[in-house]
């Protein structure tokens, strides 16, 4: 890559750094995670530059990297439960750090799609064609997936006392 294009590439960067660590975050839950994902993007942005540049809206190109990079990190891993014989004692509080906590432990129960439509259609403000092109399906599944998942979060226990 020439002189030039590094200089374009590291101003998106630099541009684009926060936002794709707020999808990550909204994504797993771990701001560490979330910092490895925009960084994974980014490298994979970078040795694609030329291409990347070139599309349409490299914004959505590099979330979509954001996206299946988690996917990707999601089937390696196992979802571990950890059962209990009683219902976890979750007391509404004005903080905002907990009322946070609490809604990033919700949607981590979410199911994959359902969890990645609702962050990136709420949580980025994204409209259901921008999330679908970034998902890569159909702007009628994100309408289903997105769906399923508010009514989940609104069912959930944990978001009782009214985060949503």
């Amino acid at each position: 890559m020439d002189a030039k294009a590094d200089e374009e590439f590291s101003e998106f960067m630099q541009g684009r750094w926060a936002q794709l660590v707020r999808l990550g975050y909204g994504l797993t839950g771990d701001l560490q995670l979330a910092e490895d994902l925009a960084q994974t993007a980014f490298a994979r942005a970078y040795a694609s530059w030329s291409r990347v540049r070139k599309a349409d809206d490299p914004d959505a190109y590099v979330r979509r990297i954001v996206v299946n990079a988690n996917r990707d990190r999601f089937r390696k891993t196992r979802v571990s439960e950890l059962l209990t014989d009683s219902m976890p004692n979750l007391a509404a509080s004005a903080d905002r750090r907990d009322d946070r906590a609490v809604l990033i432990e919700a949607l981590l129960q979410l199911s994959y799609g359902q969890r990645a439509a609702v962050v990136l259609r709420y949580w980025l403000d994204m409209s259901e064609t921008q999330t679908a092109a970034v998902l890569g399906c159909s702007v009628g599944n994100v309408k289903s997936q997105a769906a399923r998942g508010l009514a989940k979060l609104r069912a959930s226990v944990a978001l009782e006392g009214g985060v949503l």
